[in-house]
């Protein structure tokens, strides 16, 4: 569709200025069923046909008006989605292999998500964590029944999910050392990795410049290179450490994968050191790699586990998983939250859980990711400036050697979102898990496509 979609005014633009012109535009809009393709248009008491004005112009220059300037958001204004397609308010199409960054696992518009989230809503909403309520009981059976923990500590997000685990680490401590001083207290953490923006969160999480501003942060906090066995090891060993949080896959960092030997080590020396392992799998977790858990490929397990993106399927949510060794530490007023945990949006975890969980649908998504590897690695592996392309299931990153954004915006100009990774030169493709074979091919062709951008970028 054209981006000067056809509609009819009830007035002229001359009598409406600025917010209020934007807010009557919007109010009036009706979008055809198709999700964008049956175009904008606006219901007319003047049978008077004109063309439509720049909307997304309109909404980015009224939005950089009233937000903190906090996001360096692409210049799209999206309105709709179905499936695995996403519509701007022109009406234009776009394959979305970004997925909310890794959220909505199920595409968008899921017609089980939506009966989970529309019966909840009819029913009951919120009410605290001063009262039991049954969603919120279901999902947290389902995480027990489906992975290593023993009890569930539900949160907002993925940065509080990762909060809550840096004080549980070092509650569980205190509560193992009740005669020691000064209980093991600090943490590891690795190179490239991202836990999150929160204040206890960012003292983990390596680059530099999402920590420097907010300085003093979390002491305690050493960083090491991710895959370092021996510096790792002899770091543990000290006697210190409270607890080793990592990533299995690296989402942020540039789609990076721990190997065996790396987290088998973590877990040994966290075993003879006492300290407690942590697998942050907020990204990577929940059928993103064909397992219900990254971890799981490796038969290796932590002592805590955070959770988060997909887990309601786009509504905000984050968990910590834990054994009932480190759970026996945590005591009422330990930790809380308001929000967290809501009969509605743990409704809609339930219908992301149960979907997700089956055999058949975790070996779709291994299966389609193998294939979109090796087809990206067909179709884009000869390109001069791809210097790997590498993921699991359907986290998957193409590492060039010119920044990425470039090709990223050529794809979106071509009817593809994608996203960067790593020092911005990692194309990341976290797709829903829902696609199709067909959409992946569709994909792969424009990024081929789009590839001779790379070279512009790299004469400049």
């Amino acid at each position: 569709m054209s981006s000067s979609s056809t509609f009819f005014l009830t007035n002229s633009f001359s009598s409406v200025s600025g917010s209020t012109h934007l807010r009557r535009l919007f109010n009036n809009v009706r979008y055809g069923s198709g999700g964008g393709g049956g175009g904008v248009r606006i219901a007319a008491s003047l049978n008077v046909e004109v063309q439509a004005p720049d909307l997304s112009k309109e909404v980015m220059d009224e939005s950089n008006k009233v937000f903190v300037g906090t996001y360096a958001r692409a210049p799209l204004v999206l309105s709709s989605g179905k499936g695995c397609k996403l519509y701007d308010i022109e009406g234009r199409e776009y394959l979305d292999l970004t997925s909310g960054i890794a959220v909505n696992a199920l595409g968008h518009g899921d017609s089980d998500w939506i009966r989970a989230v529309t019966e909840q809503a009819n029913v009951l909403t919120h009410v605290s964590n001063l009262y039991y309520t049954l969603p919120q009981l279901e999902l947290a059976k389902r995480l027990v029944a489906n992975s290593f923990a023993d009890r569930v500590f539900l949160s907002n997000s993925g940065t509080e999910a990762n909060e809550a685990a840096i004080k549980f680490a070092r509650k569980f401590q205190r509560f193992s050392h009740p005669d020691e001083k000064q209980p093991p207290v600090e943490f590891i953490a690795f190179s490239n990795c991202f836990h999150g923006r929160t204040m206890g969160a960012v003292a983990l999480t390596s680059k530099e410049y999402y920590r420097s501003p907010f300085e003093p942060i979390m002491p305690g906090v050493t960083f090491l290179e991710y895959g370092n066995v021996q510096a790792a090891k002899e770091l543990i060993q000290s006697g210190k450490i409270a607890a080793v949080f990592v990533e299995p896959i690296q989402g942020e960092g540039g789609i990076y994968s721990a190997t065996q030997e790396f987290l088998q080590a973590l877990r040994t020396a966290c075993d003879s050191a006492g300290s407690l392992l942590v697998f942050d799998e907020v990204q990577c977790g929940l059928g993103r790699t064909g397992h219900l858990w990254a971890h799981e490929a490796y038969g290796i397990y932590p002592d805590i586990m955070t959770l988060a993106k997909p887990l309601a399927g786009g509504l905000p949510i984050g968990a910590v998983l834990v054994t009932e060794r480190v759970a026996a530490a945590i005591n009422y007023g330990d930790h809380g939250s308001t929000f967290a945990g809501g009969p509605l949006v743990c409704n809609a975890a339930v219908a992301v859980l149960d979907k997700i969980s089956g055999p058949g649908f975790l070996a779709s998504v291994a299966k389609k990711g193998q294939d979109f590897k090796e087809l990206l690695v067909k179709k884009l592996g000869g390109n001069s400036h791809v210097r790997d392309v590498r993921g699991v299931g359907l986290i998957i990153g193409i590492d060039l050697d010119v920044p990425a954004s470039p090709l990223v915006e050529a794809c979106q100009q071509s009817g593809l979102l994608v996203l960067t990774a790593g020092k911005g030169n990692v194309v990341r493709l976290v797709p829903p898990l829902t696609i199709t074979e067909q959409e992946l091919d569709h994909a792969a062709e424009i990024l081929f496509n789009c590839l001779p951008v790379l070279d512009k970028t790299a004469n400049n």
